[in-house]
């Protein structure tokens, strides 16, 4: 019961932090990537991943890792989204790799479109003294792609394993 709601609750809760510190700050802990990491081999080992499964999890990983880390030396993502995005992949293997790139493109290119234009019309003077608002509408600010990165995340996690491991009908009597 307690691996199910850990199965069920740690991933989508690790996620939605992580939209929330982005949309908030501009930054994403690297406490929110360690959590995943932890969270994703304590639930495999827990769970009784195989092995070999395991390591191709940590290889669809270290790739998104190789290619995020290469996009933040570019300057065109942040590190914190980087490592998020690494930390996802790790969860999810190859199997829901594509799925949850296409979703982060897909996400990550809405909430670009509506940012700027966002931050061409003027804030209303009732809400420019909320700090987080007007780091949000600064049009030297970047785009806090957390939140598209956590929108995708969702969208794939209950097609995982992950979530059809969880036996629903215990959970649903107790």
């Amino acid at each position: 019961m307690i691996l199910d709601l850990a199965r069920l609750l740690l991933f989508p809760a690790l996620m939605a932090f992580a939209a929330a510190s982005d949309l908030f700050t501009m930054t994403i802990s690297n406490r929110v990537s360690l959590a995943l990491v932890a969270g994703f081999f304590a639930l495999a080992l827990a769970g009784g991943m195989a092995p070999y499964e395991m390591l191709s999890h940590v290889g669809a990983g270290a790739l998104v890792l190789v290619v995020a880390f290469t996009c933040f030396a570019m300057g065109w993502v942040g590190g914190g989204d980087a490592k998020v995005a690494a930390s996802v992949a790790l969860w999810f293997g190859f199997p829901h790799l594509m799925n949850f790139l296409l979703y982060a493109s897909l996400f990550g290119g809405a909430l670009t479109l509506l940012l700027l234009q966002f931050r061409q019309w003027p804030l209303p003077y009732g809400l420019a003294g909320q700090a987080w608002l007007a780091r949000l509408h600064a049009k030297e600010s970047g785009i806090p792609y957390g939140i598209a990165l956590a929108l995708s995340a969702l969208m794939v996690y209950p097609e995982t394993e992950w979530v059809k491991a969880i036996d629903l009908a215990r959970l649903a009597l107790r």
